[in-house]
């Protein structure tokens, strides 16, 4: 956990880093609908996702793209499987047999109208594996 937190808060942010992307999504998505917390409320407040880096002005937020696409443009040979596990992971009711096609057939979206922090995410996490991803 990092910076001035509570041991609670601590505990909670080892928890959540544990989590793969689409779980943290679900997470998200679960507190937004818990706190009933909408996109105009995080742009009006100011606050940007933590991952997202500095927050911005409020005028420059409405003008930013707030939603992207993530597309999978090609791989890395040598770190196929990785990368079809990894999407395994990332699209929900994806078996082994549908993720492998999936990345074979690259160029392809993995998700789309997703927040720039957790396209961001996906992003990094393909990127490790020598996926070559695009936000649109």
């Amino acid at each position: 956990a990092a910076g001035n937190v509570g041991p609670k808060v601590a505990a909670i942010v080892d928890k959540v880093a544990e989590l793969t992307l689409l779980e943290t999504s679900q997470l998200v998505q679960a507190l937004k609908t818990k706190f009933n917390i909408t996109e105009a409320i995080q742009v009006a407040a100011g606050s940007g996702a933590p991952a997202a880096g500095a927050a911005a002005p409020a005028e420059e937020k409405a003008a930013e793209k707030t939603e992207f696409t993530v597309k999978l443009e090609k791989i890395d040979p040598a770190q196929k499987a990785k990368v079809i596990r990894e999407i395994k992971n990332l699209i929900p009711d994806m078996n082994l047999v549908a993720a492998k096609k999936f990345v074979e057939g690259a160029p392809k979206v993995i998700k789309e109208s997703v927040p720039k922090a957790e396209a961001e995410k996906i992003k990094k996490a393909l990127q490790a594996f020598g996926a070559t991803v695009v936000l649109e």
